[in-house]
């Protein structure tokens, strides 16, 4: 009997502190949607006004996108490496 309940009280810390951090992943992630908004329209802007697109921006935006979905798949749970900050920015 004391196994079972020992093994259940020892995950239980373990999943509470990544629900903390899936939580704050959430806001991470609602902000960095924020951030590509905006990078969307000043590329936009900038490839009315200079004709062609900048390209900064545009390798950042691909950046963005893969730390997105590495939120995503840590928020279903689909890996158990953590993204920026507490992982390597691609």
């Amino acid at each position: 009997m004391s196994d079972k309940s020992d093994e259940h009280y020892k995950a239980e810390p373990s999943i509470w502190m990544r629900g903390l951090f899936m939580l704050i992943f959430a806001v991470f992630f609602g902000l960095a949607e924020t951030v590509l908004l905006a990078i969307a329209v000043v590329q936009f802007l900038w490839m009315i006004f200079a004709k062609e697109k900048n390209q900064a921006l545009a390798d950042f935006g691909v950046s963005l996108g893969k730390w997105l979905s590495q939120v995503a798949a840590f928020q279903t749970a689909a890996t158990e490496e953590k993204p920026f900050p507490w992982g390597k920015w691609e």
